[in-house]
C-alpha cells in the first residue's frame, strides 16, 4: 500500500469546527488512510482547489480524490460551490459527495442536477458517522475507479 502521503486526499468544505473534528476522527476510526484537508469557507476551499490566494505559493500537489462538501454555509455556499467545480474543466471529474443535515427533497435534486456523486444527510451521532466513513472507504476509495490525474 502507498503510504499516505503519497496518495490523493479528501477535501472538506465546512464550516462547523465541531463536524470537521467528528469527520476527523471517524475517518481514522474507519481506517481511511488519505490525508484530509479542511477548508472552513466555500472560497477558502475554491482557493485551495485553483491554487490562489492563500494556496498560490503552495507546493504542487495532487488534486484531492475526493470532495466531502456542505450545503449550508455562510458566504459561498455548498450549492455555489458545487456548481462552479462542475463548471470547470480542471476540476469537475473530482467526485462530490455532499454531507449535509439538509433532507429537503429540493436540495437533494438540485445538487444531483448539478453534478454531486452521491448525498448523504449528516448522521447525527459519531457511530453513524464512522459507518458512513467506512462506506466511502469502502466504495470511493477501495472499489471505484476514480479519475486518473496526472502529477502537477
Amino acid at each position: 500500500m502507498a503510504k499516505a502521503e503519497n496518495l490523493q486526499g479528501i477535501l472538506l468544505i465546512e464550516d462547523n469546527p465541531d463536524d470537521v473534528e467528528a469527520v476527523q476522527r471517524s475517518f481514522k476510526k474507519a481506517g481511511v488512510d488519505r490525508p484530509l484537508h479542511w477548508c472552513s469557507t466555500g472560497q477558502d476551499g475554491l482557493d485551495y482547489l485553483k491554487r490562489c490566494g492563500q494556496y498560490a505559493l503552495t507546493e504542487k500537489r495532487l488534486p484531492p480524490a475526493l470532495i466531502l462538501l456542505d450545503l449550508n454555509m455562510a458566504g459561498i455556499d455548498g450549492r455555489a460551490i458545487l456548481e462552479i467545480i462542475k463548471q470547470d474543466k480542471e476540476l469537475r471529474r473530482i467526485p462530490v459527495l455532499i454531507l449535509t443535515t439538509s433532507t429537503d427533497a429540493r436540495d437533494i435534486n438540485r445538487c444531483y442536477d448539478l453534478g454531486a456523486s452521491t448525498y448523504i444527510q449528516k448522521p447525527v451521532d459519531f457511530n453513524g458517522l464512522v459507518q458512513v466513513a467506512k462506506q466511502i472507504r469502502s466504495y470511493w476509495l477501495t472499489m471505484a475507479l476514480l479519475p486518473k490525474v496526472e502529477d502537477p
